[in-house]
């Protein structure tokens, strides 16, 4: 018998996913009566980190974010998995991408993907229909998604075409998918270094694209420094064409706002990349070798298992949970058409609104996020800040500024 301690248990305020979890645990042990699960509530938090590791209190298996590894990797804050991974089932069908994140230098796996997201244009399909558009056939290059916020806010009575955020680390973030959507970067290494990258073509041309969007075509409207919570009551309220966000937005939406799922689209992002990011569990250094096998049969079964996504499928539909939204697709092949075609069967939201995502997002290349990505989300809202609220701002200048101030960040990766 062994048991082990695992993070990433819903906590009670979330009721419905806390019953799931729970029950899951027991069917996990009566299947594995050799293993016991300790759940916890939380995730993997960088400052507490290192002291929980060095205090014996870190988890066998504990939930990192897509940026967490490479770091934890280097510092062997993880145990490497890859002798115990020869007989895991659908491991090889699990996308080459996300098994790279949890991938060092040395070839070594340090652990597995549980959840992804890619960045893509929620739209309403209804404004788009109005403004004479196709809201099956969805902007697929930035210059149709200016092309369509035009005719959006052509309509009207308040109707904004397109609208970004600009504050709280949040524009940051969304200026990276766009650099990323032109063919860009925003940091690359450099050696042993890492150096800014977005002082760059594909820099410049997103910056100068918002620029014209917001003050050349008024399509973006006079309202700026924006987050999340007032781009979602935009669409909300019926009155934004298009914004940058992944599907996950679209249930936010329809619960807070009282809409309707049949009112929105999702389309993959514009270009030929996208910034994608998701979760996934690694497992204490000092763990013994059972507790890694423990830990691998605990996440593959609960996490990564075609096999019972049947029933997964059917008790999240029983108790109204969104099914057939584009989330988490990890992998390749058969193992992911066997669950697209559970998904589609226990759909409760029009899975056709979303085809001109799931058939381009596999195309674009899925860029992960920058090191110390908050601290350079913060000085790149300034920049966004500016072109979108400044008709004169001087975009090379903005660009060379902060990659001085992102150089300095980045000197501090390890």
């Amino acid at each position: 018998m062994v048991t082990i301690t695992v993070n990433g248990m819903p906590p009670k305020t979330q009721p419905v996913d806390r019953k799931y979890f729970e029950d899951d645990v027991k069917a996990f042990e009566k299947t594995h009566p050799d293993i016991r699960i300790d759940a916890r509530e939380g995730f993997m938090d960088p400052k507490t980190f290192s002291a929980k590791l060095a205090g014996g209190q870190l988890e066998d298996v504990y939930y990192v974010y897509f940026t967490d590894p490479a770091g934890l990797i280097q510092r062997r804050q993880g145990a490497d998995i890859a002798p115990y991974l020869k007989d895991v089932p659908y491991l090889q069908d699990i996308k080459p991408e996300f098994m790279k994140v949890f991938t060092g230098p040395d070839g070594k796996v340090y652990g597995l993907p549980n959840g992804q997201y890619s960045m893509g244009l929620v739209y309403n399909r209804a404004l788009f229909q109005k403004a004479g558009l196709d809201p099956d056939k969805p902007p697929a290059t930035w210059d149709e998604v200016r092309s369509a916020a035009k005719k959006i806010t052509a309509l009207g009575n308040g109707t904004v075409g397109y609208a970004d955020y600009s504050k709280n680390n949040q524009g940051g973030w969304h200026l990276t998918s766009w650099i990323y959507s032109m063919g860009g970067d925003v940091a690359v290494k450099d050696g042993a270094t890492w150096k800014a990258a977005f002082n760059s073509d594909a820099g410049r041309k997103s910056l100068q694209m918002l620029h014209d969007m917001r003050f050349t075509d008024n399509s973006m409207g006079t309202r700026q420094l924006l987050e999340i919570a007032d781009v979602q009551k935009m669409m909300g309220s019926g009155k934004l064409g298009m914004y940058m966000a992944g599907p996950d937005n679209i249930p936010t939406i329809v619960k807070q706002f009282e809409r309707k799922y049949s009112e929105y689209g999702v389309a993959a992002m514009p270009g030929s990349a996208t910034l994608g990011g998701g979760n996934g569990f690694m497992f204490n250094p000092k763990a013994t070798p059972e507790k890694i096998k423990a830990g691998i049969a605990w996440v593959q079964w609960k996490y990564l298992n075609p096999d019972r996504e049947e029933f997964n499928s059917k008790r999240a539909s029983g108790d109204g949970v969104p099914m057939g939204l584009p989330l988490d697709r990890l992998f390749d092949g058969a193992a992911q058409e066997k669950n697209d075609a559970i998904h589609a069967k226990y759909a409760n939201v029009p899975v056709e609104n979303y085809a001109p995502f799931v058939e381009r997002n596999g195309q674009l290349e899925q860029k992960v996020e920058p090191p110390n990505a908050q601290q350079i989300y913060t000085v790149l809202d300034g920049v966004m800040q500016s072109v979108l609220t400044k008709e004169d701002a001087d975009i090379d200048r903005l660009l060379s500024d902060a990659e001085q101030k992102v150089d300095s960040i980045l000197a501090t990766v390890k």
